[in-house]
């Protein structure tokens, strides 16, 4: 059990049959109430962000959430599989609960699996991916007063934008953040 007031950003709780991970924590103090801590949470298996009022020296239960390093597979058409490096178990995670981490992923790589007692929750993904670019336009000399930049299409399908300098063909390091450019591989 953990007391709300020690909640920190990036913890795990089961709360109210879900399981959480902590994103913000907001204390408020008045002279005449009892403190309220204000957490803004992300449900880790659906995804939905809200926030939950507690009231200080509120106890909730931590989650303990394992990873496993897996290789991804292939994509079936509904499913990704994934498979235990060290088991060799296959598990399959419905391509809507990975939308955005699609993006990033390509066949033969080895990603994280986070894990609640044997319920997958999703991929963690590294915080930079490198990526070929497959399709990108040519550049157009002259208006470079400021940072120009064109689109380009990565090997995952991800549309960006690029400086003009990159080329077809290019290895690049995107963000997962926020799937965009962050220089060359």
């Amino acid at each position: 059990m953990v007391i709300v007031n020690d909640l920190k950003p990036g913890m795990t709780i089961e709360y109210d049959n879900g399981i959480f991970t902590v994103l913000n924590v907001d204390h408020n103090k008045t002279a005449m109430r009892q403190m309220i801590v204000k957490v803004k949470v992300k449900n880790l298996r659906t995804g939905v962000i809200n926030e939950i009022s507690f009231t200080g020296g509120d106890k909730v239960v931590q989650a303990r959430i394992e990873k496993k390093e897996m290789h991804y597979l292939y994509d079936d058409g509904e499913n990704l599989v994934f498979m235990d490096n060290t088991t060799y178990e296959q598990i399959e995670i419905a391509k809507s609960r990975l939308e955005w981490e699609m993006k990033f992923m390509k066949a033969n790589d080895n990603v994280m699996i986070s894990m609640f007692e044997d319920e997958v929750l999703g991929v963690i993904l590294p915080d930079k991916v490198e990526l070929q670019i497959t399709e990108c336009e040519p550049a157009v000399k002259g208006d470079t007063a400021t940072s120009a930049t064109k689109n380009a299409v990565l090997e995952t399908g991800l549309e960006i934008r690029v400086p003009l300098f990159i080329q077809n063909g290019e290895m690049v390091v995107i963000s997962t953040a926020d799937g965009k450019y962050s220089g060359r591989a």
